[in-house]
């Protein structure tokens, strides 16, 4: 019979230098449930994780991704979120948030992130298989209820009227804005107005992340 432990370590750095082998030694899944991108933010744990997204490509791997809406804040974590799925990964979105934010690997370890403080994270590594087969059952409860990460894209995509249809034509299109307003009839001031609503709608913070935005949701331009 296994020995089981339970410690606490605080902070990223701690983490990695008592627990990082057991990001290491996942043989067969590996669950991440987080609110947001930044719970495992310091680069030796991002950097650990990202080491174990390459065993997505091994036979019998599953890798899974349980995020909430707010990773999709911003568009540099869009992108990130479509690249692991892209590289194997599940990855889902859930308004219902977990207790605590989690990794389990291989149903035989969980790690718990706990409260921001000063000092960092307080975070619980444990390999009690009554703590580690309750947090996976709740892992996967909110996971079976959790939307994939492009039908949450696609079903949150903005509606775009007629007008916000046409801005984004002559955006394709490369015309200056000088161009694009005469040849809609409108003056330059109202042109670049509706250009701006289009990129609020569209949550992008540049013409370039629009058209990215546009590609992502799959809105017809």
């Amino acid at each position: 019979m296994r020995k089981e432990q339970v410690y606490s370590v605080r902070g990223d750095a701690e983490l990695i230098t008592r627990a990082g082998h057991l990001f290491e030694s996942a043989q067969t899944e590996f669950l991440c449930g987080a609110r947001d991108l930044r719970t495992w933010s310091q680069p030796q744990a991002r950097a650990a994780i990202r080491n174990r997204m390459r065993a997505t490509d091994s036979t019998g791997f599953t890798s899974r991704k349980l995020l909430s809406p707010v990773a999709l804040a911003d568009e540099e974590a869009r992108t990130h979120l479509q690249m692991v799925q892209h590289k194997g990964a599940a990855v889902r979105i859930s308004s219902s948030p977990m207790p605590h934010e989690t990794i389990l690997i291989d149903r035989r370890v969980v790690i718990l992130a706990g409260q921001h403080t000063p000092t960092g994270r307080e975070y619980t590594v444990t390999t009690s298989q009554t703590l580690v087969d309750g947090v996976h059952s709740l892992f996967q409860a909110i996971w079976d209820t959790a939307t994939d990460l492009n039908t949450y894209l696609h079903s949150n995509a903005p509606h775009l009227d007629a007008d916000g249809r046409v801005i984004l034509q002559t955006l394709a299109s490369g015309l200056t804005d000088a161009s694009a307003a005469k040849r809609l009839g409108i003056s330059l001031r109202t042109y670049r107005r509706r250009v701006a609503d289009l990129m609020a709608k569209l949550e992008a913070d540049s013409r370039f992340q629009a058209g990215l935005r546009v590609g992502e949701l799959g809105i017809p331009r």
